[in-house]
């Protein structure tokens, strides 16, 4: 592998990656790729690439696609290795249960006996020895040494919190920097640990509150997440302590983005009128459209990710392939209708405008 990119000095900090406070969430399963990382970057935000579900050489092909489509920082996110704590005989009835689907689509249910790490080692060597400017996780908290490695080598660390208690973790290992992810965000909840006992996503906290109370928990850098698609709420969460805003949703349907055709319309179709927290795709509680896969299959979906997040993977990819948005996985957050479908360079441009416009009106 080449030597580290020489635009990426090790001295800068979090604040000094991105020109406007405005991150692009890194999506997994394909909607963050280098073109809406290389798009945001370009005009002044923070791009980012999704490295989870991906092989990594796919990642580290991504990496230099993204190099090679713009000079500005970008970051990349790698999940956290998965406690392997899921109950085969609950997998296995989930199983029978989506039999029926299966055969509607024509299509396999997955193996579910694959590695909970998604390659995180050997994600983290490639990233090691070939920096980039950040690198922030999800699904946990890495381990101090691993922190001060991707130091050493002049990267700066984001960890995912969805608590008070998980951003003072972030802090005691040795993170740059903690993105705070309230209750609103679409996609899977950031959180340490997926509480089996737990009604998916019960117990959140909404993002301007999470954001008060880490601002005086924690002596970090914060990102919000959570929700946020004009530059008003950025403004606000400003205001209150963060950073930055990271943000998921506005970015998803904009032309650079890879998600499927009809996730982004569905985003501000009628026929999807709210959001719930659900296991039944990926076995973790995460946030989308309400269709009917998510209404029958959700009440009774297993705690045990990612063996359902595999086991559901041909029935998604069916779905999409049949144009069937109902048994897709159409991960949202609460302010998904306010959508607007503008190329990414351009969305930035607005939301930078809005925040200026808010600050204005409050001055």
């Amino acid at each position: 592998m080449p030597t580290p990119h020489p635009s990426y000095a090790s001295t800068c900090s979090l604040s000094e990656l991105a020109e406007h406070p405005v991150i692009q969430a890194p999506m997994a399963g394909g909607a963050a790729g280098p073109e809406l990382a290389a798009a945001v970057s370009e005009a002044g935000g923070l791009g980012f690439l999704a490295a989870g579900y991906k092989t990594p050489e796919a990642m580290y092909e991504q990496i230099k696609q993204t190099r090679r489509l713009t000079g500005r920082p970008f970051g990349v996110n790698l999940f956290l290795p998965q406690p392997r704590t899921a109950e085969p005989a609950a997998v296995d009835v989930y199983r029978e249960q989506l039999a029926d689907e299966a055969t509607w689509y024509e299509t396999e249910l997955g193996d579910t006996d694959g590695t909970t790490d998604d390659a995180y080692e050997a994600k983290l060597a490639i990233l090691l020895e070939d920096p980039v400017p950040l690198v922030s996780f999800t699904f946990g908290c890495p381990s101090a040494a691993d922190l001060e490695r991707l130091a050493k080598a002049g990267t700066r660390t984001l960890v995912t919190a969805t608590s008070v208690a998980e951003a003072q973790a972030a802090q005691e290992a040795g993170a740059d920097a903690v993105c705070v992810q309230g209750i609103e965000a679409g996609g899977h909840l950031g959180s340490h640990r997926d509480d089996p006992q737990r009604e998916p996503g019960s117990g959140g906290v909404g993002l301007l509150c999470l954001v008060a109370q880490a601002r005086e928990a924690v002596g970090l850098p914060l990102v919000a997440s959570g929700g946020l698609m004009r530059g008003g709420q950025i403004a606000a969460v400003l205001a209150a302590g963060a950073t930055a805003a990271q943000l998921g949703t506005a970015f998803l349907v904009t032309p650079e983005s890879g998600a499927d055709p009809l996730h982004k319309q569905a985003m501000t179709n009628p026929t999807f009128t709210r959001t719930e927290f659900t296991r039944a795709f990926s076995g973790r509680a995460a946030r989308g459209l309400v269709n009917r896969f998510l209404r029958e299959h959700g009440p009774y979906a297993p705690a045990a990710y990612p063996q359902v997040h595999y086991l559901t993977a041909g029935l998604r990819k069916a779905a999409a392939k049949a144009g069937d948005p109902q048994a897709m996985a159409l991960w949202a957050g609460q302010g998904h209708r306010l959508a607007r479908e503008l190329p990414a360079g351009q969305l930035v441009e607005v939301l930078v405008a809005e925040i200026a416009a808010a600050r204005e009106a409050l001055a």
